[in-house]
């Protein structure tokens, strides 16, 4: 029987929930900046998200492991959002902004590790990670993210940053609708005498130098997302073609999902996280040494699809095989915490003190040196993983 009925409403999840986090994500600085709010200011709020994905993720991903109901809390956690999210319209100082973004953050940080473990066994071909199944999924989330980070733009550029709470009660309003579409199945829940103990998988050293791989390129990655969009405005960038550098990325990562399914058994799994460490440190070389040189610019976006697209898959189906059956929501909420939450509150902080000091670009170096210390560990990865079949 054919599972593509059953990705449908997994698709359209991700199209809502990342044309959401399309336009929330790059403009919120921007958005924050308008309000008045300085630049360290800027940082910490935008570091909540990452804050909050140090322990919803795991607090909401065991809690689906131990009573099956994925669907059910995946419809809490979007409708809370959708309330919490009305505070944006209020003007609101700098504590009042944190506790509303903290409430929003809290109840969708964890939706797309739950839909992952929900969705882990319908992209499985025969046990085993079909990256061809999972990518006609995926791709659907960067088509959202791709549409609202440009529209976003050219609207915020013609009528001003103003509306920003208006796009997103809208965005989470399509979220909320596209999770009550979701078929409610409950899985058979796990309960404390059954629940596999997830510390001798941990200790495993592939394990652990996955992760250390995952912390320093995310790491690296999250200095794009606190600061392009500051940077490049600094830089004299209009608000749409912000937008429109933003979707280039995009586009070729729609490329990638699509087309995975070719590429991917090019290389090794491991080899793939050595490659897109390595193109990441010369993206964001290129981003903070050569910012004003359009067709290098533009270079270094097209190398999300390998920087991020790439690295996204293949940490997926890594997490498929080291967190398999009643492990693998807690393992998709510790890739949350350890790839997201801390590098995203490390990241965010730390470089919102740099660039106070140093300057917007200074960031962007620094995230090339992350990106190298993440090839390092990824090398290490592949040296222990590289007799095993499926690395």
């Amino acid at each position: 029987m054919s599972t593509r009925p059953q990705l449908l409403p997994f698709a359209g999840l991700s199209a809502s929930y990342f044309a959401h986090i399309g336009f929330f994500n790059p403009y919120l600085p921007l958005w924050l900046k308008e309000l008045g709010f300085g630049l360290l200011a800027i940082s910490l709020l935008t570091s909540v998200q990452s804050a909050t994905r140090l322990f919803a993720p795991y607090a909401w991903g065991t809690l689906s492991d131990r009573t099956g109901e994925r669907v059910k809390l995946l419809r809490y956690g979007a409708t809370a959002a959708l309330v919490f999210s009305i505070g944006l319209w209020f003007p609101l100082g700098g504590v009042a902004m944190f506790t509303v973004l903290l409430l929003m953050f809290t109840h969708t940080s964890a939706m797309m590790p739950m839909s992952e473990a929900a969705l882990a066994h319908l992209v499985s071909q025969g046990g085993a990670f079909d990256a061809k199944r999972y990518g006609r999924v995926r791709l659907w989330g960067s088509l959202g993210f791709l549409v609202t980070v440009v529209i976003a733009g050219w609207w915020f550029e013609r009528f001003g940053m103003a509306h920003f709470p208006a796009w997103t009660a809208v965005t989470l309003a399509a979220v909320v609708a596209s999770v009550w579409l979701l078929p409610d199945t409950k899985e058979p829940a796990h309960h404390a005498e059954h629940h596999p103990d997830i510390r001798p998988v941990l200790r495993q050293p592939a394990v652990r130098w996955f992760f250390a791989a995952v912390f320093f390129h995310v790491l690296s990655h999250i200095f794009i997302y606190v600061f392009f969009s500051l940077y490049l405005d600094s830089l004299g960038y209009s608000k749409a073609v912000i937008g429109v550098l933003w979707a280039v990325s995009v586009v070729i990562e729609i490329g990638w999902f699509f087309t995975q399914g070719r590429w991917l058994p090019k290389f090794s799994l491991t080899g793939w996280l050595v490659l897109a460490s390595a193109l990441m440190a010369l993206r964001m070389g290129l981003t903070a040494g050569l910012p004003l040189v359009w067709p290098l610019l533009l270079v270094a976006q097209a190398l999300h699809a390998i920087t991020f697209a790439a690295h996204h898959t293949v940490c997926i189906a890594l997490l498929s095989h080291h967190f398999p059956g009643r492990l693998r929501a807690r393992g998709q909420a510790l890739y949350t915490v350890v790839g997201y939450g801390l590098p995203g509150v490390m990241g965010g902080l730390g470089g919102g003190l740099l660039s106070s000091t140093m300057g917007l670009a200074s960031v962007f170096w620094l995230s090339s040196v992350c990106a190298l210390v993440a090839t390092g560990c990824a090398w290490r990865l592949r040296e222990r993983a590289h007799s095993a079949p499926h690395a």
